[in-house]
């Protein structure tokens, strides 16, 4: 197959099928950063049908009642340390590549499409509404419409504070004691100490 360029003519079938010589389950695709289609895996279905059903016990769990809100978290995350905290309503593709280090604190709100591995350093706070995006689609629209996507690690450092509103966007490190301003848009890898705001996010200055 001859690499195409953006803004190259599209044939109706160009690049449907990149899977067509190979073998493996579309979940393996994923984990692996590979190019996907979430409905041609049982896999898939499965993992989210679970994630979905132990989101919806969470969030419908009291606040009050902690020991089943945690019991819950470790049931539904790959990782989740000790002394976390997340208030509902929190949401998830599969949960499984979702991490989240010791003392980390999650207010109202967080969405992470964990269809590649997010994972939450230590001593972290996470305020409301933030988003957590490591899932993406190919720019070629040919294979987007025929409903291909992909996913891209995300990681944060310790000791990170993103404020109400952020977004992390696909492939992103935050590196530790980094903070991110209310309503920024991360699209580029920040480094430690540092603060960052705006659209796209950039440094304003060191801590």
């Amino acid at each position: 197959m001859s690499e195409r360029r953006l803004g190259d003519p599209i044939s109706p079938d160009a690049f449907v099928r990149p899977d067509a010589d190979d073998e493996r389950d579309h979940w393996d695709r994923m984990m692996a950063g590979d190019l996907y289609l979430a409905g041609a895996s049982e896999r898939i279905a499965a993992a989210n049908s679970r994630a979905m059903a132990v989101v919806e016990r969470f969030n419908a769990t009291p606040a009050a009642d902690g020991p089943s809100r945690t019991a819950l978290l470790r049931e539904l995350l790959g990782t989740c340390g000790e002394d976390v905290e997340v208030r509902a309503p929190l949401f998830v593709d599969y949960g499984d590549n979702l991490h989240i280090g010791d003392g980390t604190f999650v207010n109202f709100g967080l969405t992470a499409l964990d269809v590649a591995p997010i994972r939450i350093g230590s001593h972290c706070q996470i305020a409301t509404n933030v988003q957590l995006l490591a899932a993406t689609h190919p720019l070629d629209p040919a294979l987007r419409k025929a409903g291909w996507e992909s996913g891209e690690p995300i990681t944060i450092g310790d000791n990170v504070w993103l404020g109400g509103g952020v977004i992390v966007c696909p492939g992103v490190t935050i590196g530790d004691n980094t903070v991110v301003g209310a309503g920024a848009v991360v699209t580029k890898d920040l480094p430690a100490n540092v603060i960052a705001v705006g659209n796209p996010a950039r440094v304003l200055r060191g801590l």
